[in-house]
């Protein structure tokens, strides 16, 4: 409620007129609206491709092929480090449901819709923001848009390229005994790879978030120094639940995040440091 006065109120200093609360809402509609317009039209793109692009993204990472186990073996062998080198592997996938697969097509259009039109999307929350922000505080959000879809992208090719072939790849050679088989429904398949895709790319959204709670004085970089351990608890925790159950997978997310974290106590450290200059020059006016 505090972000949200925030921006209401500092909107209406930027405009030089009071706007009423109903009025703010009927603005922020319009924009949802043009975000959502956006998802479906890439949606609707996904889903007239939807054969092609669920034989060679969603399942790319069943395929032995895959170029991440090429390079991922390659460089095992070059580092003398076994558990970068993946075994191949057989899975075997199948539909549960008379309707199964139709709604899958819509599930994963609309979720590689929403990551196509991520950088839309945050235009449009963006373009809302941007009138509550003065002239100096929107220096320090020059190429917001860019470093936020930047940011995105990157967390969801990381989680594409690197932590769904460790993670496919170990359950699907793990094994209680040769009686059993690994017959996996497509419904289970998409909801670990999509969980594992959109959480990464939000996840990688911290350093935006860490900005945006600085500038307005919710979250300082003290804090965040003071929180760390806790940070680095949550990370681990994080890292375990969404890994394989081996320490290098757990160490090859935790690892990133990390460095994530720390990257974004700078950016606290920054932003605090142009709010408190901007508090005091208001000050001795």
């Amino acid at each position: 409620m505090r972000i949200l006065n925030y921006f209401f109120n500092k909107r209406g200093h930027a405009k030089q007129a009071q706007m009423a609360f109903v009025d703010h809402i009927e603005e922020l509609r319009w924009h949802i609206i043009r975000a959502i317009l956006a998802i479906l039209i890439a949606s609707a793109y996904c889903f007239f491709n939807i054969e092609w692009i669920f034989t060679n993204i969603i399942l790319g990472p069943t395929q032995n092929d895959f170029i991440s186990y090429q390079y991922l073996n390659k460089l095992g062998e070059l580092l003398h480090i076994d558990v970068l080198k993946l075994k191949d592997m057989s899975i075997q996938f199948q539909n549960t449901e008379l309707s199964g697969q139709f709604m899958m097509s819509f599930s994963v259009s609309f979720m590689m819709g929403l990551i196509v039109a991520f950088p839309v999307v945050f235009w449009e929350l963006w373009k809302f923001i941007r009138p509550a922000l003065k002239a100096n505080e929107l220096k320090y959000a020059r190429g917001i848009v860019f470093w936020s879809s930047l940011l995105f992208f990157i967390g969801v090719l990381f989680a594409y390229y690197i932590i769904a072939p460790f993670t496919i790849n170990f359950f699907a050679n793990y094994q209680l005994s040769p009686q059993f088989k690994n017959i996996i429904t497509i419904t289970n398949y998409y909801d670990t790879m999509s969980d594992l895709i959109m959480g990464m790319g939000l996840v990688f959204e911290l350093p935006v978030i860490v900005y945006f709670l600085s500038r307005i004085g919710i979250l300082t970089p003290k804090l965040m120094r003071d929180k760390r351990r806790y940070a680095i608890l949550i990370i681990f925790f994080l890292a375990v639940i969404i890994s394989p159950p081996d320490w290098f997978s757990c160490w090859l997310i935790a690892l990133p995040l990390m460095l994530l974290f720390e990257i974004s106590i700078g950016i606290s450290d920054r932003a605090n440091k142009a709010r408190m200059k901007k508090q005091l020059t208001e000050s001795n006016q």
